[in-house]
C-alpha cells in the first residue's frame, strides 16, 4: 500500500454524515454483500471493486469522476477500500480516503444497525 494513503475512522465518517457534509461514499463491495450490511444514506453509491478492475474510471457515475470531490471509499474490513483509494489517488483524485476497518468497524463503533457478516 502507498505511504500516502488517507484514511478516515468510522467515528469521523459518522460525524461528517450527521453534520450533513457534502461527501460521497463509494462502497466497493459486491452487490450480494449489501444484503448483509449497508449504510442507508443517499450519499452512498455502490461501485464494486470487480467493476472498477474491469472498466476503471468508467465504473463510476459522472459525479464521482470529479477529481476534486470529497470521497470516502469503504468495503467490508478496509483492505479493498485501501486498494481502491490508492488506485484513485494514482489516477488523479485529490480528496479520497479509505474507511479504516470498513463497514465492520462502522457497525462496531457507530451503528450496529447497519449489520455485520
Amino acid at each position: 500500500m502507498s505511504e500516502t494513503l488517507r484514511e478516515i475512522t468510522a467515528k469521523e465518517l459518522s460525524e461528517k454524515l450527521l453534520a450533513g457534509e457534502k461527501i460521497a461514499i463509494v462502497d466497493v463491495r459486491e452487490v450480494w454483500e449489501l444484503n448483509y450490511a449497508r449504510i442507508v444514506d443517499a450519499r452512498v453509491t455502490n461501485v464494486p471493486m470487480s467493476q472498477i478492475g474491469r472498466i476503471q474510471q468508467e465504473a463510476f457515475p459522472l459525479e464521482l469522476r470529479d477529481h476534486e470531490a470529497e470521497i470516502v471509499v469503504m468495503c467490508h474490513h478496509g483492505v479493498r477500500s485501501a486498494n481502491v483509494t490508492n488506485w484513485m489517488t494514482q489516477n488523479g483524485w485529490k480528496n479520497v480516503s479509505s474507511l479504516t476497518g470498513g463497514i465492520d468497524a462502522y457497525a462496531a463503533q457507530v451503528d450496529p444497525g447497519v449489520g455485520t457478516y
